[in-house]
């Protein structure tokens, strides 16, 4: 996260200041690439500036600015293809999100992410979803109105429960980690999913567990929170102790789910996740850390 980011709805007043902009082709970010694979954003007062061969900015949005020594306001953008096959110019290039971990500074990458939520809003919300008329952008909020039967629509959030289950066994503790089927890589973690409506979060965490492995669960306490904007979630992390059960897959989603002790835990999350910081907690509760 970034602690020097302001969120803010309505842009300045001086719109001849250089400003980064997080520009999108559906999900993939525009991004400067140098000679040594180093990775920056644009830093222009208008895109126009760009040149960008084949692609026109639409939907622009102002969300806040850095405050630093200096300000430096943030704009969000789409690019539309005006073309069957648009070239971006010699350094420039469209990668997702998930590839620019530890190649763009992780603040920043934090503030794409809010970027890019509010840029599929924008995409998504053209139209009213009661009537099917034109909506129009309020300038006071972060809202979209129908111009006719005056229905609202603000960004959407899924929120979504993440859980560090343990166990105790004899000298110590096991935590329970799991491997979906979505998986790429033969990786575990932690239980996750999301909140059903009229649920409380710490509800979610009991039906989560006792759906996807056939656990109970106590002593559930918050640990954090994450946007994952992947598309649109909020991860809410908890920890929670064992009751009893045992372990039965829900199969649609998982092919294995085991207790491992810290010093035998298998391929988990990279740091960008709270899945990791959460299994990272258990590590150094048992000295692992």
């Amino acid at each position: 996260m970034n602690e020097n980011f302001v969120p803010a709805i309505t842009p300045p007043d001086n719109r001849v200041v250089s400003a980064i902009w997080f520009l999108f082709y559906k999900f993939d970010l525009l991004v400067f690439l140098d000679d040594q694979s180093q990775t920056s954003l644009p830093h222009v007062v208008s895109p126009a500036s760009l040149n960008l061969g084949g692609y026109r900015v639409t939907g622009q949005q102002y969300f806040g600015y850095l405050q630093n020594d200096t300000r430096v306001h943030c704009y969000a953008g789409e690019l539309v293809a005006e073309n069957d096959k648009p070239t971006l110019p010699s350094g420039m290039d469209l990668m997702h999100l998930r590839r620019l971990y530890g190649r763009l500074d992780e603040p920043m990458l934090w503030l794409a992410g809010r970027a890019v939520q509010l840029v599929d809003w924008n995409r998504t919300h053209q139209f009213c979803g009661r009537c099917g008329s034109l909506t129009q952008t309020a300038t006071h909020e972060r809202v979209k109105q129908c111009v006719n039967c005056d229905h609202t629509s603000y960004p959407r959030l899924s929120p979504a429960v993440i859980v560090q289950v343990t166990r105790k066994v004899k000298n110590g503790r096991e935590i329970l980690l799991a491997r979906g089927k979505r998986f790429k890589v033969p990786m575990y973690s932690v239980l996750a999913g999301f909140v059903e409506p009229g649920e409380t979060l710490e509800g979610c965490v009991r039906r989560e567990i006792r759906e996807e492995v056939g656990v109970e669960v106590k002593n559930i306490r918050y640990f954090g929170s994450q946007p994952w904007p992947f598309p649109n979630s909020l991860m809410v992390a908890f920890t929670a102790e064992y009751v009893s059960g045992e372990i039965v897959l829900e199969e649609e989603e998982l092919v294995d789910a085991q207790w491992f002790r810290a010093d035998d835990l298998p391929l988990y999350p990279p740091p960008m996740s709270i899945a990791h910081h959460l299994i990272e907690d258990f590590k150094r509760s048992e000295g692992q850390g």
